[in-house]
């Protein structure tokens, strides 16, 4: 999908740069928000077509709470999401649900080789503008 819209969610400034920067450089424009409040503020204002959501951030699982609003959401709900966290590596890794739809279409562990998050942007662009 040539020009896609990219937002990232997530409250690691360091991640944040260096993904904008591999994506930007493979020719998408990239928004960022550092927390699900922003995010869902954003959403309205620069509907992206693909979403790339961390799970921990101004709460413990503000990220899930953010994929649940989007799935559930009419105008947002077929905005793929990719996951991506650390939080398996963290003492937090208990509360992450295991047995529900999260609502995500993709789960990458930081951190993330740039070949890796290409090969799942691009994946999921295409099955977005395909239609599936």
């Amino acid at each position: 999908m040539q020009n896609a819209k990219i937002m990232i969610v997530d409250d690691d400034s360091d991640f944040v740069f260096s993904t904008k920067t591999v994506l930007e450089q493979l020719g998408y424009a990239v928004t960022s928000a550092s927390n699900g409040n922003q995010g869902k503020a954003m959403l309205a204002r620069d509907k992206p077509d693909l979403v790339i959501l961390d799970v921990i951030m101004s709460s413990i699982l503000d990220g899930l709470n953010m994929s649940r609003f989007m799935k559930e959401d009419p105008a947002y709900g077929d905005i793929p999401i990719i996951m991506v966290t650390s939080v398996a590596n963290t003492d937090y890794s208990t509360l992450f649900p295991d047995d529900e739809d999260l609502g995500i279409d993709a789960f990458l562990t930081k951190p993330i080789k740039p070949a890796d998050l290409k090969g799942t942007v691009e994946e999921l662009l295409a099955k977005k503008e395909a239609g599936q």
